[in-house]
């Protein structure tokens, strides 16, 4: 064991910081851990349970090469810093894969050989089809609600019941239990990123809205395929037939689950037909040979999209089929969907109008785009709501004072103010008044937010006194970057390079003399004497300093300092 630590020590300090972070993070350890240096290291990592954890994180090719002594240094179990540079496992991992193999000796067996899936039917290929554009439908609505209102995350990661029930009564999932897949499949694509304790949507989301339906299936496919665990994926950048899937992670208890849940996934965009997996679909084929996502051989199976829709007298927009993506959106920001088959219906109400002036619309440009998409012209009394909102949208204004930096609140209805004023909604603002308007400290963004949100018809000026759109959060906002595994470990790294060195005897020594004397060892220590002949002393260690170890000779019953310099190698008494 000895041996292994310094030589698992010596390794792990040969390594950059990248390297080094990436064994940590797949170990799990915690950035936390009060190690002092590598040997400390070395020393947590070949320990029994450690060990144990990690050989359940390893796929059934890396155990069989394990358990064959055969594994590569570059591996899945060089990853995990299990062998040395020849790809040997360490003594310690050799012990606990020879328990595990005892213990459940068919993980450590060749896998079983899988038949390639057969072509699916038609039928199951027009059903699969339709699951994605449904599934599409779904990831869009939970996107565009996120990108209004960040969705909050519970303190173990999930999303809040409250944000579940929204969406869920909003008509945007149908089950509280579809969110995660949809959020889990945003993520994998890059579409939208849990940050602290809420999922927010990055600017690739913000593109993905506004691009065609194949574009948007292909986009998640990949994320889907590029997210899989390596043990699912082959050296050509495909994957291996789902079928074989339960089969990757033997060791893992919690696997079965896991694999069940990303063929859940999959076949909800389309991928699987999670009752017969010994089929595949023509885009599925491309995509687990390697290839790039292919949706012209789904598209036969798909509804034409449509850029023109019927708008009613009685204030609604009905799109005879699937709308495309671009105009949806902007349709989306003005009236309420009520309807998500493939022939959609649209309500305008007041309050729909004013959201999409309060994100830059105005009710010229509302008309040109609604005299474009319709195919029945602008009914009479959906031109009398834009005419009456519009009048309406701004009466309430809100800018910063150059002179004071505080925000400025103003209307040219007074009774409008005096209701704000006294809002207790709104009192966390701290509004003051000012001659015939209000003011705060709050910032302008936050008290315009704080007004749409209450309902209020609010316009924001720019420095110059114009009307400028703003929009809830910057794509900056929604884009940091997730911390990377050397960000993560950068203290831990450091303080461990800042420890003993793992070059020559020298580093080793010293901590094997440090622990006997934190511990009050006995010990056995051999000495190099002016002569040259070596000398044993047994000692209980009691103090390391100035390059001098004291301890209690109990057998000379004298307490002897021997110089560091002189000891030549120490063990356990």
């Amino acid at each position: 064991m000895a041996s292994d630590a310094r030589a698992l020590a010596t390794r792990l300090a040969d390594l950059d910081d990248a390297a080094l972070a990436r064994i940590l993070a797949a170990r799990g350890v915690s950035p936390q851990a009060s190690w002092h240096d590598f040997f400390d290291a070395a020393e947590g990592l070949l320990d029994p349970s450690s060990i144990d954890r990690a050989l359940t994180r390893l796929d059934r090719q890396d155990l069989v090469a394990l358990a064959g002594d055969a594994a590569s240094a570059d591996g899945g179990p060089g990853r995990f810093g299990l062998v040395d540079a020849d790809g040997a496992p360490y003594a310690a991992v050799a012990e606990r894969i020879a328990a595990a193999a005892t213990a459940s000796p068919a993980a450590f067996a060749a896998p079983s050989a899988v038949p390639e899936p057969t072509e699916a039917d038609p039928r199951a290929a027009a059903a699969a089809a339709e699951r994605a554009l449904t599934t599409a439908g779904s990831l869009t609505d939970v996107l565009l609600a996120c990108l209004h209102t960040p969705l909050a995350r519970t303190g173990a990661g999930p999303v809040s019941a409250v944000e579940r029930r929204r969406l869920t009564d909003a008509g945007a999932i149908a089950l509280p239990d579809d969110l995660e897949d949809l959020l889990a499949s945003a993520a994998a694509a890059g579409l939208a990123t849990p940050q602290e304790r809420e999922w927010t949507v990055t600017e690739a989301g913000e593109d993905w809205l506004a691009t065609p339906t194949a574009e948007r299936w292909a986009a998640v496919a990949e994320g889907f395929r590029a997210r899989l665990p390596r043990g699912l994926r082959t050296p050509g950048g495909g994957f291996v037939p789902p079928a074989a899937w339960s089969d990757a992670y033997p060791l893992d208890p919690e696997w079965l689950e896991r694999a069940q849940h990303l063929v859940r996934i999959g076949a909800r965009w389309g991928l699987f037909d999670a009752d017969a997996l010994d089929a595949e679909f023509p885009w599925t084929s491309v995509l687990r040979a390697g290839e790039r996502a292919d949706a012209a051989t789904m598209a036969p199976y798909l509804p034409a999209e449509i850029d023109r829709v019927y708008l009613q007298a009685d204030l609604t927009a009905i799109a005879p089929g699937p709308l495309a993506p671009a105009l949806d959106l902007r349709l989306r920001s003005i009236a309420v969907r009520e309807s998500r088959a493939q022939a959609s219906t649209y309500r305008f109400t007041a309050e729909s109008l004013a959201a999409g002036m309060t994100e830059g619309e105005t009710a010229e440009s509302l008309r040109t785009f609604l005299a474009e998409l319709s195919l029945t012209g602008i009914p009479q009394p959906l031109d009398y709501l834009i005419d009456s909102t519009a009048a309406r949208h701004g009466l309430v204004r809100v800018r910063t004072d150059a002179s004071t930096g505080r925000t400025r609140i103003e209307s040219t209805d007074a009774g409008l103010l005096d209701t704000i004023a006294v809002d207790q909604a709104l009192r966390p603002l701290g509004f003051v008044p000012d001659g015939d308007a209000l003011t705060s400290r709050v910032a302008r963004d936050a008290v315009y937010w704080s007004l749409a949100d209450a309902r209020y018809p609010v316009m924001a000026l720019d420095s110059g006194g114009e009307p400028e759109p703003i929009h809830r959060r910057t794509a900056a906002a929604r884009t940091t970057a997730p911390a990377s595994a050397a960000d993560t470990y950068a203290r831990l790294i450091g303080t461990l390079r800042g420890g003993h060195g793992t070059d020559g005897e020298e580093g080793w020594l010293e901590r094997e003399l440090e622990q006997a004397v934190r511990a009050r060892a006995e010990i056995v220590v051999v000495v190099r004497m002016p002569d040259g002949a070596e000398r044993a002393f047994t000692l209980e260690a009691a103090g390391l300093g100035g390059g001098r170890l004291r301890g209690r000779d109990r057998a000379a019953d004298i307490e002897r300092t021997l110089p560091v310099s002189s000891i030549v190698s120490v063990h356990a008494a």
